[in-house]
């Protein structure tokens, strides 16, 4: 009998002792950081600070296995994408690699490829049990024009095989001399033939040309956050107003009222769809499209702007909305459902007003596929606690949005690189 218990004894304690699972369990309670990772957020949410710094982040994306892809607009390490990995699941990334030998803006995985897009073209990599295949890269879009203002290039799938890539204009109004005091805009602008609008593109034909694609939409000066509307089967996009209508007409409008027009706009991209740039800006305001003053403007009248496409919503000027993420996850609470979270990225140009943006707001929608109530901010704190009077003084700026498999979403930051997790407690 003696013999039989001390068996069973070290039975026991050979299984209390044996090796450690090192497989991340996923059904692990995910806990906040004491402070958040220095951001604010809405009782009940948490953020984890997943990596400190991968550099100059863009927008990011998360495969259904949890890595994270974060696109970067400056090399690190030879690298244009850095993958970071959570290994042990305590929802902070203990793996670090790069990969890919260009830089850029746009990301998204889907219909098993991870597509990365450069201001020149756009590439994608197969998905075999979740990790890109390096070895197999695929020129999607080639050839395009490169080109410092609004060059970036935004991108977007849907669930029909096509590929959104965003066009912005190399230019602020479609002036004859572009930024320049007393000169005319070009009537018809040139400009919009290969740039200002969205165009689609075969998600799966490879090296396709600027001109095989086909115009989406017109009349846009830029915009960074795209995205499909998977519930609506539809496209987003925030628009980036001009700038400097104090700078080039001071007889029409004053510091403040530059610093407050135009619109940062929501939109609801349907095909077809002619937002009016660079003859028309919005003015929040009235609630119109005002004809610009370069195309004889006068801060009231609509003129050809009557008939254009307005917002969906219309946010305070110069703000740099530079990410859309539709929310489809079931973690947060139900009024998150199929709403919209969008980056401000916060921008330069608010003088002698506050710097504007430098945060995360949410906006509820409806059955209608539009917004359903006025935005709310849902996370802030990035640039730091004190004022500041321009954008470096930020210690952070929200740049890029994902969602995960389990609802989470992930923030970026275009200053250091900063990753946040929010999660709902």
């Amino acid at each position: 009998m003696k013999h039989l218990i001390l068996s069973v004894s070290l039975a026991t304690l050979f299984i209390s002792f044996k090796p450690m699972d090192k497989t991340p369990n996923k059904n692990q309670k995910l806990k906040a950081d004491a402070d958040n990772g220095g951001i604010t957020l809405p009782k009940g949410f948490g953020a984890i600070v997943v990596s400190e710094g991968v550099g100059k982040a863009r927008h990011i994306a998360v495969s259904e296995k949890g890595d994270i892809y974060v696109r970067l607009s400056k090399l690190k390490d030879g690298k244009g994408t850095i993958i970071l990995k959570d290994t042990n699941g305590d929802g902070k990334a203990d793996e670090t690699k790069g990969f890919g030998n260009f830089v850029g803006t746009g990301i998204a995985i889907g219909n098993g490829y991870l597509y990365a897009s450069s201001d020149s073209s756009v590439s994608r990599y197969p998905m075999k049990n979740g990790i890109p295949d390096e070895s197999k890269p695929e020129t999607i879009v080639t050839g395009l024009e490169l080109y410092g203002e609004h060059g970036t290039k935004s991108l977007a799938l849907d669930d029909k095989g096509h590929l959104y890539v965003t066009f912005g204009a190399p230019s602020n109004a479609c002036q004859e001399k572009n930024r320049t005091k007393g000169s005319k805009g070009m009537m018809p602008c040139p400009i919009l033939d290969w740039h200002g609008g969205v165009w689609q593109f075969d998600a799966n034909k490879k090296n396709q040309k600027h001109a095989d694609g086909f115009r989406y939409i017109t009349g846009i000066r830029n915009i960074v956050g795209l995205a499909w509307n998977k519930e609506e089967g539809e496209l987003y996009g925030m628009q980036h107003g001009r700038d400097q209508l104090t700078t080039l007409f001071p007889e029409m409008y004053n510091a403040e009222q530059s610093a407050e027009l135009p619109s940062e706009e929501f939109l609801l991209l349907k095909k077809g769809s002619d937002f009016g740039w660079p003859y028309c800006y919005h003015d929040r305001f009235q609630n119109k499209k005002i004809l610009n003053p370069e195309y004889g403007g006068d801060t009231k009248t609509q003129g050809v702007c009557e008939g254009k496409d307005k917002p969906i919503m219309a946010f305070p000027a110069h703000w740099a909305p530079n990410a859309l993420m539709f929310y489809t996850g079931n973690q947060f609470p139900a009024k998150y459902k199929n709403g919209a979270f969008i980056c401000f990225h916060g921008s330069w140009n608010r003088a002698p007003l506050k710097q504007g943006g430098y945060f995360v707001a949410f906006v509820p929608f409806g059955k209608d596929g539009k917004p359903s109530g006025d935005y709310e901010v849902f996370a802030e704190g990035f640039a730091g606690g004190s004022e500041i009077k321009q954008p470096n003084d930020a210690k952070a700026r929200p740049m890029g949005l994902a969602q995960s498999a389990d609802g989470s979403i992930y923030i970026t930051d275009s200053v250091k690189g900063k990753v946040w997790r929010v999660i709902h407690q």
